[in-house]
């Protein structure tokens, strides 16, 4: 009897300790400059950044000459969302998830009655770029298979997310054959 309850007991505390150990574990496989860059976002919560194209200089553009407004508004612990709207278009929002698989950015496109673009959610993880390793306030995001199944032309592409402390300025980047695609510079106006 002595046996069996000494048993029972164990299995009984390495359940509960097998069980507790996943609230000390950490939840998403990120590197520590994903994590700061992240949580740095995070912080920021509330604040709008406001600017323009800055590449490429086609006046022909669809985003010629349109304010460009990004804003900081969805902060959960696995997330963040940050509608981008280009002039009067509020399609777009960008997410930035953490994952088992890193650090992952999505576009989201929606339509004006809130269904889903035909074209949406594509996007990939942060990785390093061109010899550049991402910090705690750049971070490279490359195309994933859903998206280049989804975009086949756009299989090559690199978006850049960069944040600059002192200038207070965000910067959007976009790369496809590591060329220039897309840039956008926006300029912090409000902070929450």
């Amino acid at each position: 009897m002595k046996i069996q309850l000494k048993s029972t007991i164990i299995l009984a505390s390495s359940l509960l300790l097998g069980s507790c150990a996943c609230f000390f574990a950490p939840d998403y496989d990120l590197t520590d400059e994903e994590l700061a860059f992240f949580n740095n976002l995070s912080r920021m919560c509330g604040s709008q950044f406001v600017g323009e194209t800055a590449y490429p200089e086609d006046p022909n553009h669809e985003f010629a000459g349109k304010k460009l407004v990004a804003t900081i508004d969805g902060c959960g612990p696995r997330y963040i969302s940050i509608p981008f709207q280009v002039g009067e278009d509020k399609s777009r929002t960008w997410l930035l998830f953490k994952t088992d698989n890193g650090l992952r950015l999505r576009h989201d496109h929606r339509h004006e009655d809130g269904l889903p673009d035909e074209q949406t959610l594509y996007g990939g993880y942060s990785a390093p770029y061109k010899g550049e390793q991402p910090t705690q306030y750049k971070q490279f995001f490359h195309a994933d298979s859903y998206t280049a199944e989804m975009i086949p032309e756009a299989k090559s592409n690199v978006w850049m997310l960069d944040y600059n402390p002192e200038t207070k300025e965000l910067t959007y980047y976009l790369e496809r054959h590591q060329q220039p695609r897309y840039k956008a510079v926006l300029k912090l106006v409000g902070e929450k």
